[in-house]
């Protein structure tokens, strides 16, 4: 049997909702079980041309789908599925941000370090808080609050500070892109050390990895 339009039309729109019920069960996850914060944000549209727009409406977004919506409604930790969902209906198709700077800073490497760093640190049963990728080959490692202000010191401590390191710390007033959700039109973020009980609202001190890090970082990364 053919597909006709309209049963294609509600192939796309069932697909929509289980997309969106993901999302809003994700918030609801990292509110009420990580204890994070969560902040709706703006989803790149694809224009013509090749083009990339952002739902925010403003011509030339200078970040296009990686930003909070003006009129979104923060949540904080605690929130509740039905809060969640009653957010996420006001902005509907809203990307899931992760506030920075709260309950977790971040160490931003290329990914191949991250991989090679997290297998590394297992290895050694260092504690690990979550590490999430990003579509552009990116790894974002969530370690304690203060990390970004910290590092350019705790790198000189450690002997990196003149090293060639592509490794830059996100803290307060930067968010990240939180898994399923889209990150500026390149497509879904994904865990590559998922959160959990013990680690997620007590990510480590950076000191505790930077220096593997930053050792990955220099072989591979230079």
């Amino acid at each position: 049997m053919g597909f006709t339009i309209g049963g294609i039309r509600e192939i796309r729109s069932a697909s929509r909702r289980r997309v969106r019920s993901t999302e809003i069960t994700a918030v609801a996850e990292y509110t009420g079980l990580w204890g994070w914060d969560v902040v709706p944000g703006a989803r790149a549209v694809r224009a013509g041309g090749g083009r990339t727009d952002c739902s925010c409406g403003v011509a030339e977004c200078p970040s296009p789908g990686a930003h909070p919506l003006a009129l979104g409604e923060e949540l904080a930790a605690g929130a509740t599925l039905e809060k969640a969902a009653a957010a996420w209906a006001e902005t509907p198709g809203a990307a899931i941000l992760l506030p920075v700077g709260r309950s977790f800073d971040i160490l931003d490497v290329p990914e191949v370090a991250g991989r090679v760093t997290l297998a590394r640190l297992e290895r050694m049963g260092l504690p690990l808080g979550p590490v999430a990728a990003t579509p552009t080959g990116r790894a974002l490692f969530f370690v304690a609050p203060g990390a970004a202000a910290e590092l350019p010191d705790l790198l000189y401590r450690m002997g990196w500070d003149d090293a060639a390191l592509d490794l830059r710390p996100l803290g307060p007033g930067d968010h990240i892109t939180a898994p399923p959700s889209d990150h500026g039109g390149h497509g879904p973020m994904r865990w590559l050390r998922p959160p959990a009980l013990d680690t997620a609202d007590r990510p480590p001190q950076a000191r505790l990895l930077l220096g593997t890090l930053a050792y990955v970082c220099a072989r591979l990364c230079a």
